[in-house]
């Protein structure tokens, strides 16, 4: 039985390519004031995932790895017992390996609003979410390069795809945001290439204290350009056990000359960090 109904606010701040403000109403439950902010990134194994509660009890889930139920263990380990709510899901770009294990966190978790980009996918597992979103009434918001995601102090800026964008590699139009809370900044990048990571660096000046590295390591992601701007104190790859040799050595030895520290979901389980005071505190699962 749900004890208390609270209203939360959400303002989507337009940038140059959005035409109005949107405003997201989301029901939700507050089990504690979180006081700080908690960045977690999930070991779904090959796919990628992190979960971000603000300070508040907001959370957003971004992506959600492949079909495989690791999403759902994760979730309860980490939520207060009973928590069924998660206020905003965003899905990076509409492939498997980051989208895949929403569909049961969709059926069985009551979600505010999910947020994706323009791209679509003609894969049976795709139209299921989106069958799935339709038919339980759940807000779909469409993102682009200048839009903003605001609650309290905190807030979402979203540098990528712009809607002029066109690119043949679905990993460059993933979502790119970087999260701004407490006195830190987060890197979400999808699986954005080294080509697009100093595209952005050009464009905004990237600085970051913590990095979702791009493309769980690939060796065409993790520019030394883009990470000599972004200089992220902590860098985390979402990744399991593959075919693709990821994380790649030429990645993590840029990653390490960049003097961050790197840690990884296949070894580390998942990682937690804790924004306090401007500093981080960062545990793992398996320490």
């Amino acid at each position: 039985m749900l004890k208390e109904d609270k209203f939360l606010y959400f303002k989507i701040i337009a940038g140059v390519t959005i035409a109005v403000d949107v405003l997201i109403w989301a029901l939700i439950i507050f089990p504690a004031e979180a006081k700080n902010p908690e960045l977690y990134f999930l070991d779904v194994g090959q796919g990628d995932s992190s979960l971000v509660s603000l300070p508040g009890g907001v959370k957003m889930l971004i992506d959600g790895g492949p079909i495989n139920g690791k999403l759902d263990k994760n979730l309860e380990a980490i939520l207060p017992i009973n928590t069924r709510y998660i206020d905003l899901v965003m899905i990076s770009h509409p492939q498997l390996d980051h989208f895949g294990g929403l569909i049961e966190i969709l059926k069985n978790y009551e979600v505010g609003a999910v947020l994706t980009s323009n791209q679509i996918s003609e894969q049976a597992a795709w139209q299921e979410l989106e069958k799935i979103i339709k038919e339980k009434g759940i807000r779909r918001i469409i993102l682009a390069a200048g839009a903003r995601i605001k609650y309290r102090n905190s807030y979402f800026d979203i540098l990528s795809p712009r809607t002029s964008d066109w690119a043949k590699d679905i990993n460059d139009m993933s979502i790119v945001t970087i999260l701004n809370t407490a006195g830190i900044k987060a890197f979400f990048g999808g699986d954005i290439s080294a080509e697009k990571e100093r595209e952005l660096a050009l464009w905004y000046g990237v600085n970051v204290d913590i990095l979702k590295t791009s493309h769980h390591g690939s060796r065409f992601s993790s520019d030394p350009v883009f990470l000599k701007e972004a200089s992220p104190a902590v860098s985390v790859v979402e990744v399991g056990k593959n075919s693709y040799g990821h994380p790649t050595k030429q990645a993590l030895d840029r990653l390490a000359s960049a003097g961050s520290q790197i840690y990884r979901t296949d070894q580390n389980g998942f990682v937690k960090i804790i924004v306090d005071n401007g500093q981080l505190r960062v545990y793992n699962q398996k320490q």
